[in-house]
């Protein structure tokens, strides 16, 4: 029997595992983004999976994702320049293997989705490839104009419900990761009908999606709560590079109302951003104008907010006529004139928000982390493509790509090896402090609101120890508690996250990529991935 005592626990919840209820599967996948669905996929071939998902299909960065997905398709362009404009993207930090290995496999990675019958936007019969900043050719595809995440979770979902050797359980929360001796063997989950109970596996794929929601402002759903990398934290697994948070330039600005992504495709297909006055500012800027990397547009408009004393810039795309942008980008016409923007009159108020965790639950070129039996790909894994800033649709060919390799890799093991189901007694015995409790929605508030302000598209000491601070501050009333709800175990998750986050921008002392230091504002000849454990947690 292994029983758990740690001031930091190692489980969320009070539990023995002979007392709960008990699933058996030869691969569990947390997460039904596209990495999740793919790699289900991928192992279904060998043996039963189980589709784990938090909420609904909907609720996933996949499905949300407005831009498309990035790969070679035209012939005036090359899987050597895409590799380019990756590394140079990722400004020194990107695992050249990785990303040789991942874009390499982009024409193979559409060509099944077209055989999939996913509805890639065409003209004339072609397939209709567009730019988005940091590429330097257009090799970006879409569907539904601006709803390509809808669609590939559509198209993928499709595959999975027709497949006889996959179940999905929707709004099923997994809590913590099942561990003994550092291998996996599955997850402890909640479900509202059924309550708690383990799930055992003998393979398992994290595929959990990012941490949006460590930000006052994000493009996430609700989910993106950073859940996968702290229960990966929690059982001892290596992450990596989490300083690293994209903010995504444009989102739309509309006091009191939840912020909307305004895709890069605009920009790629001639949207321009302007000050108050109209005036362009990119160009001050970057050499690119308005498809520099996100990083430097997202700096450059904090810049010229701060000049102005505003919220907000704008994005123009007044020029690009009426008729054309309605069809070309219908989601984000729809919700303009909700907001009573008129986009072929008006300018459309845009801001940086919190958009793709770079960093995450460190893996190989094979998707395995540091924990026996426990894959990992998609947005919470950090596999070393991205580097220090994502080139832009680079994420949607990465899940497909990685939620693959985790899959087929699965299935090779499951056939060559398929000893008898495990199940290991497990108690988690948490004393829980006399402190008086503190609100879990006024601290998740309050963190987002602090992350925002000292962790985000720029820092420095003096924030970043505030940051710290106030983190410390929330965990002595959080983290010592044990809570009976998704939002409770949703803020020890954030918290757990957030405190690493910012002691991994605090340490790297240097400007790069998305993490930018005003007081270090220029890039050191580290180009070292940083690391963090448990044991090394403060």
């Amino acid at each position: 029997m292994k029983k758990v005592s740690h001031p930091h626990h190692r489980y969320l919840i009070r539990m023995d595992t002979r007392a709960l209820g008990h699933l058996y599967t030869d691969c569990l996948v947390i997460g039904g983004g596209i990495a999740g669905m793919r790699a289900a996929l991928a192992a279904a071939e060998a043996g039963k999976v189980i589709l784990l998902i938090k909420d609904e299909l909907t609720q996933s960065n996949t499905y949300w994702a407005q831009g498309g997905i990035a790969a070679v398709t035209e012939s005036d362009d090359s899987i050597d320049r895409h590799i380019a404009d990756t590394l140079r993207t990722g400004n020194g930090l990107c695992d050249e293997q990785v990303v040789r290995e991942v874009i390499s496999r982009g024409p193979a990675q559409i060509e099944q989705l077209l055989r999939w019958r996913m509805p890639f936007d065409r003209r004339e019969g072609r397939l209709l490839t567009g730019r988005e900043g940091g590429h330097t050719a257009n090799r970006v595809l879409h569907a539904l104009g601006d709803a390509t995440g809808r669609a590939i979770v559509d198209t993928l979902y499709r595959q999975i419900q027709q497949h006889p050797n996959i179940r999905v359980f929707t709004h099923c929360c997994a809590i913590d990761l099942l561990t003994r001796e550092n291998r996996c063997f599955g997850t402890v989950c909640f479900h509202p009908k059924y309550r708690y109970q383990c799930i055992w596996a003998r393979r398992t794929v994290m595929a959990s999606g990012g941490a949006g929601r460590l930000y006052r402002e994000t493009t996430n759903p609700a989910i993106a709560t950073a859940d996968g990398p702290a229960m990966a934290w929690r059982a001892g697994a290596v992450l990596s590079d989490l300083e690293f948070m994209q903010f995504h330039p444009t989102t739309l600005y509309v006091a009191g109302a939840t912020r909307v992504l305004i895709t890069e495709a605009i920009r790629g297909e001639g949207g321009r951003l302007v000050d108050r006055r109209g005036n362009r500012f990119m160009q001050d800027y970057h050499e690119l104008g308005d498809l520099a990397p996100r990083d430097v547009v997202s700096r450059a408009i904090y810049d010229q907010m701060e000049k102005a004393e505003s919220g907000y810039v704008y994005l123009d795309v007044r020029h690009l006529g009426k008729r054309f942008f309605a069809e070309r980008f219908p989601t984000i016409h729809h919700v303009c004139r909700d907001f009573d923007i008129d986009p072929a009159g008006d300018l459309i108020p845009v801001r940086p928000s919190a958009h793709y965790m770079i960093g995450g639950i460190k893996t190989d070129l094979e998707g395995r982390t540091s924990i026996e039996h426990l894959y990992c790909c998609g947005e919470a894994a950090a596999t070393g493509l991205h580097g220090a800033n994502r080139l832009a649709s680079n994420s949607l060919l990465e899940g497909m790509v990685f939620g693959q390799i985790c899959g087929e890799n699965i299935a090779a093991e499951i056939a060559a090896d398929a000893p008898a189901m495990s199940f290991h007694v497990i108690v988690s015995e948490i004393e829980e402090s006399t402190r008086t409790p503190l609100d879990v929605a006024d601290v998740t508030n309050s963190l987002r609101a602090v992350m925002t302000r000292r962790v985000g598209v720029t820092r420095s000491a003096v924030d970043l120890e505030e940051a710290i601070e106030s983190i410390s501050f929330w965990q002595r009333y959080v983290m010592d508690k044990v809570f009976d709800d998704p939002a409770g175990w949703q803020c020890q998750n954030l918290l757990t996250i957030a405190r690493l986050t910012a002691q991994s921008a605090l340490q790297r002392t240097e400007s790069r990529g998305t993490h930018y230091r005003t007081d270090y504002p220029e890039a050191a000849n580290n180009t070292i991935h940083y690391e963090v454990r448990k044991e090394q947690e403060l």
